[in-house]
């Protein structure tokens, strides 16, 4: 029995001039990884630093979309950006924990926790007992 394969289907909304939040349907492989990786990199040449991409309806992905996704994330912060996944489905979620993804790339469970995130500085949290140095003192 042959498995049809869902073709892949982009929404794009920009919830705020430097965010852009992509939503993704459909199997992201080989065959689909470029027509993502385009709308992505159109949002970056359009000022979009922060890149949401939302894949709870992605039912596969390969190698060649945690390439994309490695690679959007790579451009983002060479900006000063950011790019978050939403909720990704089930299977998609192991392939991003199993790959390691999941250790640079952050998750949110909805596309308005994935918004505040973005408009959050990164903040450090200091490790129990550990002072901040601050130069010129002692």
């Amino acid at each position: 029995m042959p498995t049809e394969k869902a073709p892949l289907a982009i929404d794009v909304t920009v919830p705020r001039e430097d965010v852009v939040l992509v939503g993704v349907k459909g199997f992201l492989d080989v065959d689909t990884a470029t027509e993502l990786h385009h709308h992505l990199a159109n949002q970056m040449v359009h000022g979009r630093r922060h890149l949401l991409l939302d894949l709870s309806e992605v039912p596969f992905m390969d190698s060649s979309g945690i390439n994309i996704i490695l690679k959007a994330y790579q451009e983002a912060r060479r900006v000063g950006g950011s790019v978050r996944l939403i909720s990704p489905a089930p299977a998609v979620q192991r392939i991003l924990d199993l790959t390691g993804v999941t250790l640079t790339v952050p998750s949110s469970e909805t596309s308005e926790d994935a918004l505040i995130a973005t408009g959050q500085a990164p903040e450090r949290e200091p490790q129990e007992g550990a002072t901040e140095k601050v130069p010129g003192r002692q």
